[in-house]
């Protein structure tokens, strides 16, 4: 598959120079072809980092056609990359994005083929996988019926074996039980077994040893079910240390990629905000200095990623020594929870209000972003006092790195009264969390901003 994909990759390659090669701005073939190799490598180690080339048994149309978007734009990336630094000056980029265009849709294709290809013989019986599960509880039952609707993945279940002799011979999900424990030698050597499925529950952990043992000793592949604990949040994936094998649940995103690109945002964004804006920072800075007493901009210690303390910086909008009259205001809240929300605090300054009112007095916290203290989407940071007072799954906000707009930002702000609601939205956030919808969120903010939606 490897030689295949690379073949494709150099096929394309001449393909895409002979459609555009007809054009004036296109160098001879011998100026491109010392680029050939490069491509072939990139292409090459890119789908074979992203699992191109691990099984395809269960593999789906969609994870093949992911792989390959991720292979097509990271190769066009490092590709142009390689140029810049090389000095290519006279290579044409759109011939470049041709060849990228038509590798990725030959590439696809061939994946396609080939996971039909696969299906459909498997479907007749060839290509099969012998395989005996250990167990016979509800969760085995589950395992069984799951191979039984996909019958294209080519799974064949010889039989099954329990710890309970009374259940030999007894058919569950239209399997045998073919023995209990002390059968499975002979199970093994009557019958042809790829691989062994343990299907156990916890319970049965210390009693499997000596069976694990005897098919490691005949050398067949083991699989054992950890779905142990039904979580609705997190996701569980195999991980170790330094070889001490690990079974990790995650509530959060683990899609590295993904979060490299946001990082990579989170920075370009606010380092080109806070030159762009530092106009606004200048003519923010001299009309708090010239109307109130105390400092331009305000520093409060928040929360951010898994309660991480770190300084948060706003222009200052309230009196000077506003902090020390909070005790006073408790009874005007008029958000239910650990957070203080008022209209028409007296301890806004004029000035403060219209900072408030256009989100100017949040600029500063680009600096944040900038920083990695903060993120330019995520739940709002609270201060420590607030999270002292968070119930247990109000505090899983706190998995995701803060950010200066949010879902609550673009929908109503202050207008939500609803501390419950409010921490919903963010864990909601959380746990569809994508790079589209992160897009998405700083859209909806800019006519929020703009028009002072929801802004005390």
């Amino acid at each position: 598959m490897i030689c295949a994909d690379l073949c494709i990759v150099t096929l394309s390659f001449f393909l895409g120079y002979f459609l555009r090669g007809s054009t004036k701005d296109v160098q001879p073939l011998a100026s491109y072809i010392v680029l050939l190799p490069v491509l072939i490598f990139l292409w090459g180690c890119l789908l074979y980092a992203f699992g191109m080339y691990g099984s395809f048994r269960t593999r789906t149309i969609g994870e093949s056609a992911l792989i390959t978007l991720k292979s097509f734009l990271a190769g066009f990336i490092f590709f142009c990359t390689f140029l810049y630094i090389f000095k290519f000056e006279k290579i044409s980029r759109l011939l470049i994005g041709i060849i990228f265009i038509i590798t990725a849709v030959v590439i696809l294709i061939e994946k396609l083929a080939l996971i039909l290809f696969f299906r459909s013989i498997r479907k007749s019986g060839l290509n099969s996988r012998n395989i005996l599960v250990v167990g016979t509880g509800r969760r085995a039952q589950h395992f069984l019926s799951l191979l039984e609707q996909h019958t294209e993945w080519g799974f064949k279940v010889v039989g099954l074996i329990d710890k309970d002799e009374s259940m030999v011979n007894r058919l569950i999900c239209r399997c045998k039980v073919l023995g209990a424990f002390k059968d499975a030698s002979r199970i093994i050597h009557e019958y042809v077994i790829d691989e062994v499925v343990f299907i156990v529950p916890r319970s049965w952990l210390n009693k499997i040893e000596e069976l694990m043992c005897l098919f490691e000793t005949e050398g067949l592949k083991v699989h054992v079910a950890v779905d142990y604990f039904e979580l609705k949040i997190s996701k569980a994936k195999i991980s170790e240390i330094h070889g001490f094998p690990l079974l990790s649940f995650e509530s959060t995103s683990d899609r590295l990629w993904h979060l490299l690109v946001k990082r990579i945002m989170d920075i370009t964004l606010s380092a080109t905000a806070l030159l762009i804006l530092s106009p606004v920072f200048a003519i923010a800075a001299i009309l708090i200095k010239l109307t109130s007493k105390g400092p331009i901009f305000f520093r409060q210690e928040r929360c951010g990623l898994n309660g991480r303390r770190f300084t948060l910086y706003k222009f200052r909008t309230m009196v000077k020594g506003a902090e020390a009259r909070l005790s006073e205001l408790l009874s005007h809240n008029e958000m239910n929870g650990p957070v203080f929300k008022m209209a028409n605090d007296p301890r806004i300054t004029r000035v403060g209000r219209l900072l408030r009112k256009f989100s100017i007095d949040e600029l500063p916290q680009l600096w944040n972003v900038l920083k990695g203290n903060m993120s330019l989407v995520g739940p709002r940071p609270p201060i420590p006092e607030e999270v002292e007072r968070y119930d247990d799954w109000q505090r899983r906000r706190l998995s995701m790195r803060p950010g200066i707009t949010c879902l609550w930002q673009t929908n109503g702000r202050n207008e939500i009264t609803d501390f419950d609601k409010w921490m919903k939205m963010d864990l909601e956030y959380i746990d569809h969390w994508s790079l589209m919808r992160d897009c998405n969120i700083l859209i909806k903010t800019v006519p929020v901003v703009l028009f002072g939606v929801g802004a005390r």
